[in-house]
């Protein structure tokens, strides 16, 4: 018998040898993994194949990061561990997993750990229709993601997750403004993140409204566009994708297509396990096609199923949900329980106020003696302090008169002296003003002696000119000629050179205006240019460039054309403002 009992504690011993190893290989520890999301990924995969093998895997994870101190990531574990339970629709255990979460975060004063928990609170309270309890969850969200992405502007994602909840959650409620609102701003972060493959849930949300606001053949063009990326890479959400197709071709009044989808998201939410709770709304949907096309039995069928699916996942009377009215809100009973400390620590302290209250009646009547004589040693004390202020005071006064006297003399020398600095600047601006007119009246001399000597020189020429003929016999030799042209034309260049040095003179940047604007004009541009600025009339200008009036037009012209100037802006008013 001993031999026998011998044998099977051994036998005990190596089967839980063999067992332990296949429990610890039966869990995926998150720390064998390079991210979280990988991690998370992994186990949405096995969940439906063994459950077992999630929940455990959830729970070590858990446990791993309490260890580590990781509030946020066991927040986050938290938190997919209540979607995983929302799923199978398990929404007790999920509320329960949410309030450990929340209770959690507020513990370690973490706010970015909150929103996710605000968000599923916010997501399962809109499936009871409590729209106002999840409204303020998800605003509650939306304020603390405002306020990390003021602190950190590289946080954006936490907002763009909030709006797309409240996007999802107005949908919920037929509050098509709303959330097309709310989906503007999802749509305006995808923008600056076109990577992401958030835009395939964006547009199944913006298919949707569509479908809300009458647009249901949009609605499914864009539903068939994005179905392939949920077939492969999230085919449990296709649960949803396929009762809002159903939904679209019901509205066109195609019932037998809508049939067809909404048999086929009952099939998907049975094969992947997901979204269980929408299944008793789409009975009721089908229920109401057969009743459409008058097929009365299947009508009644579908309707029985959906009320018993409602009623087992939503009515407050079914094991499943029968808490839900007295939810587990450990974080609320914590609160409470603070609550209450600070309720009896305060009414300790009002025991302790009450000893204390005859200690200071008592002190009270010793200082009301203590004032009194005080008082007395004080109107004795006042009295003689009124004499000293008074003998102070007379000396003030005369002190104030004495620097009132010397503040006024000051004030005479100061004036004087400013009335002399005044008259000096005076003296030195009419210097500055004389001499400006002096080098004003110096140049305008200078032009006048080039001017009459150019009309000397032009005399000079042209009485040479006049002799010559005179003395002539009529004919004039080609030599003489050539001379005299040469003569006249050298006096003309000259002329110029000596008008344009007094031009620049006078208007130094007028030429480097020009060719920085426009430097493909020629010397002949340039000339005609200067004495537009002049505000010359063609006459004058035919005289200075010996040129005829039709060619000084003609040039006009030309240099409007290089100048791109059109026929309503005038050429002397544009050339001087250059």
């Amino acid at each position: 018998m001993k031999l026998l009992t011998r044998q099977t504690v051994i036998l005990i011993l190596i089967f839980c040898s063999i067992s332990l190893p296949a429990q610890v290989e039966s869990v995926l520890a998150v720390n064998n993994f390079s991210s979280f999301q990988e991690w998370l990924n992994q186990i949405n995969s096995i969940r439906l194949e063994n459950p077992e093998k999630a929940e455990k895997s959830f729970q070590v994870s858990y446990d791993y990061f309490i260890a580590q101190r990781d509030t946020l990531s066991a927040v986050n574990t938290l938190v997919e561990m209540a979607i995983n339970y929302g799923h199978q629709v398990e929404y007790q255990l999920a509320y329960d997993k949410l309030w450990r979460a929340l209770f959690l975060a507020d513990q370690s004063r973490n706010d970015k750990a909150k929103i996710p928990v605000f968000i599923q609170l916010g997501r399962y309270y809109s499936f009871y229709n409590r729209q106002k309890t999840a409204l303020n969850y998800l605003n509650q969200a939306l304020a603390l993601s405002k306020n990390l992405s003021k602190e950190d502007t590289t946080r954006k994602d936490l907002l763009a997750g909030c709006y797309y909840a409240l996007c999802s959650t107005y949908n919920d409620f037929n509050n098509t403004l709303q959330a097309q609102s709310y989906l503007d701003s999802c749509f305006l972060f995808q923008e600056k993140n076109p990577k992401s493959t958030n835009i395939y849930y964006l547009k199944f949300e913006e298919a949707c409204i569509n479908a809300l606001e009458g647009r249901n053949q949009q609605s499914l063009d864009s539903l068939f566009i994005v179905q392939p990326w949920f077939e492969k890479y999230s085919p449990g959400f296709q649960v949803l994708l396929f009762t809002q197709i159903g939904d679209s071709y019901h509205s066109l009044e195609k019932l037998n297509e809508a049939e067809i989808y909404y048999k086929k998201a009952i099939a998907i939410s049975e094969e992947y396990k997901s979204h269980l709770d929408f299944v008793p709304k789409i009975y009721k949907r089908l229920s109401r096609n057969y009743s459409i096309k008058k097929e009365f039995q299947n009508a009644f069928t579908y309707v029985q199923k959906g009320n018993k699916l409602d009623k087992a996942f939503f009515d407050s009377r079914s094991d499943n949900n029968r808490s839900l009215l007295e939810i587990k809100d450990e974080f609320r009973v914590e609160k409470e329980n603070q609550k209450n400390l600070l309720q009896e620590q305060r009414i300790s302290n009002f025991e302790q106020e009450e000893r204390l209250n005859f200690m200071e009646y008592m002190i009270f009547v010793i200082l009301i003696v203590a004032l009194f004589f005080a008082a007395w040693l004080y109107i004795i004390h006042l009295r003689r302090k009124h004499r000293i202020e008074k003998a102070l005071n007379k000396k003030k006064r005369e002190l104030e008169k004495q620097q009132i006297k010397e503040l006024r003399e000051i004030e005479i020398q100061q004036a004087k002296e400013l009335r002399e600095i005044e008259i000096q600047r005076a003296n030195e601006l009419r210097e500055i003003e004389i001499q400006q007119a002096n080098e004003l009246l110096e140049l305008k001399n200078k032009e006048l002696a080039t001017s009459s000597l150019k009309l000397i020189e032009k005399d000079e020429v042209l009485a040479t000119l006049k002799e010559r003929l005179s003395k002539g016999d009529g004919d004039i030799k080609a030599h003489d000629l050539k001379k005299i042209v040469r003569s006249i034309s050298h006096s003309n260049a000259q002329n110029w050179e000596d008008f344009e040095a007094r031009f620049i003179s006078v208007n130094k940047d007028f030429y480097n205006k020009l060719n920085a604007r426009y430097h493909k004009l020629s010397r002949g541009d340039q000339k005609l240019c200067a004495l537009v600025k002049l505000n010359l009339s063609s006459k004058e200008m035919a005289k200075l460039l010996g040129i005829s009036i039709e060619s000084v037009h003609t040039n006009r012209y030309r240099l409007r054309k290089k100048l791109n100037l059109t026929r309503d802006v005038s050429l002397t008013e544009f050339i001087a403002s250059l």
